[in-house]
């Protein structure tokens, strides 16, 4: 790279691991000025406000971390959130990230400045930031979802979210009824329901469940990674290798997908004797079309004497419990919401305006999209961190995070040359053209034959990646100059043209 004459102010939205990648990078030999703006008190994203019960990773500790910052002491095979959110603050102390970091401020618009070619961001502090370059990693899991249920606010007793727990309320001997059945919930159940007296899960569609291999890491393992040349890398190519075939099973070879139902047939049934109970946790959809889980105690949490499962529709919330189709109300004393994040809803609540005054979320309408995940047109100089159709069915999502901090270190990298001010917007036709590819090979998968999260309101798939962490790495390994259009400042423009 040639010296840059010219530092570029990079304005990242969200601390998580996503925000703190991409200010590493960006900041990484003095190539921009990096600011990171982050609504809430402290770093860490999605570790920061998970504390339920059990809270941890489904990805092995290994790979979920830093490809920059490998970790080599982690307790468990699958870290938990302490111990993640404690690798998270220690990488920031480590490079220095955390002076890049104000806490506290939330971004509520950003507009694109046509005559300057820069972006004007407004926070509910009052604060206006300017900056060449923003980039937007607030993440696809940030925003709580409530189901629309009648009556939620009509609840007598204490009722939360799992992302919101409320830890002064003491669960022992408490009825608590749990509605969904997703990630979350498979965690914090088997926790709660040691406390508690009795616990109902409301389940809309059972989940496949495969077991998770989990285990606490040894002396000798940790001796191992520590002084061993070459295991700890090892372990993580390993690893990487045995989630791409995973990926592989969800997005492009079905037989595999079959292998792994056998696998989650095999475990409901070891561990569930009762033929009503395991009627009730069977899916009925093809696997892969929503999140595959993993967990060793789900089933055997749900198998003991206080745990009930409840498969009749929910029809409203009262002040005492749950009401259901049959018109039972399930009475119960606290209500736990494990119904996941609003994860289609892209970089909601904030504005977005861009070149001559677009609208992101009209631009979104039917579904969010942008190139490579990060580039949307009519929006110069914004790339997204986790942002469309870059989730993953399987692997480490720090994985496409590094990826798409290191693409967007090449664009400022161009941004530094120069020393004229200038945005890079990406061109219509590029974009276009990258979105019925990915939508194709979508609705040739599994992902668009049910209902999930994964699907905005229009149907469009707009979360995940079709295809594989290797090959995006590859599609986005350099940043082809000629997919974009140089924006000059309106005024530049108009000397130019004078």
């Amino acid at each position: 790279m040639t010296s840059p004459t010219r530092k570029p102010r990079v304005l990242v939205i969200g601390a998580g691991f996503g925000g703190l990648a991409a200010a590493h990078e960006l900041s990484r030999d003095g190539l921009a000025d990096v600011t990171v703006l982050e609504k809430a008190d402290g770093i860490g994203g999605v570790w920061r406000e998970n504390t339920y019960p059990g809270a941890a990773c489904d990805v092995p500790s290994n790979l979920y971390s830093y490809s920059f910052a490998r970790k080599t002491d982690w307790g468990r095979r699958y870290a938990e959130q302490r111990d993640i959110l404690g690798y998270i603050h220690d990488t920031a102390d480590r490079f220095g990230l955390r002076k890049l970091v104000r806490t506290g401020v939330e971004v509520t618009s950003a507009r694109y400045d046509d005559p300057s070619a820069s972006w004007r961001v407004e926070t509910s502090t009052g604060e206006t930031f300017e900056a060449d370059v923003l980039v937007p990693a607030v993440g696809q899991l940030s925003r709580p979802a409530l189901p629309n249920i009648a009556g939620l606010d009509t609840f007598a007793g204490p009722s939360f979210h799992s992302a919101q727990w409320r830890h002064d309320v003491d669960l022992a001997g408490k009825r608590v009824a749990v509605l969904g059945t997703g990630a979350s919930a498979i965690q914090f159940v088997p926790r709660i329901r040691r406390v508690a007296g009795r616990v109902t899960v409301f389940q809309r569609s059972a989940p496949y469940v495969i077991p998770k291999p989990d285990r606490a890491y040894t002396d000798a393992h940790h001796a191992a990674f520590r002084t061993v040349p070459g295991f700890a890398a090892a372990m993580r190519a390993l690893i990487w290798e045995i989630s791409e075939f995973f990926g592989l099973a969800l997005t492009k070879v079905a037989p595999l997908a079959r292998v792994i139902g056998v696998v989650a047939a095999v475990n409901l049934k070891r561990h569930i004797k009762d033929p009503v109970l395991r009627a009730k946790l069977t899916p009925d959809y093809p696997i892969g079309c929503k999140r595959v889980l993993f967990s060793s105690d789900w089933y055997p949490a749900l198998a003991c004497d206080n745990v009930d499962v409840e498969t009749q529709a929910i029809t409203e919330v009262t002040a005492t419990g749950v009401r259901t189709a049959d018109g039972v109300v399930h009475e119960v004393d606290v209500i736990v919401y494990g119904t996941g994040f609003k994860a289609t809803e892209f970089l909601a609540p904030m504005t977005v305006t861009g070149r001559h005054g677009r609208d992101l979320q009209s631009e979104w309408a039917q579904g969010a999209r942008a190139h490579l995940g990060m580039a949307v047109p009519g929006f110069p100089n914004m790339f997204l961190i986790y942002g469309p159709n870059t989730n993953l069915g399987s692997s480490s999502i720090i994985l496409m995070m590094e990826q798409q901090a290191r693409y967007i270190r090449q664009i400022t990298e161009e941004l530094a040359r120069g020393g004229v001010a200038r945005a890079f917007e990406v061109r219509a036709a590029v974009e276009q053209a990258y979105d019925a590819e990915v939508q194709s090979r979508l609705d040739a998968g599994v992902w668009t034959t049910c209902d999930s999260w994964y699907r905005a309101s229009s149907g469009r798939v707009t979360t995940n990646w079709p295809g594989l962490v290797h090959e995006y790495q590859r599609r986005t390994r350099t940043a082809v100059l000629s997919d974009y259009e140089v924006v000059l400042p309106e005024r530049a423009a108009e000397e130019v043209g004078a």
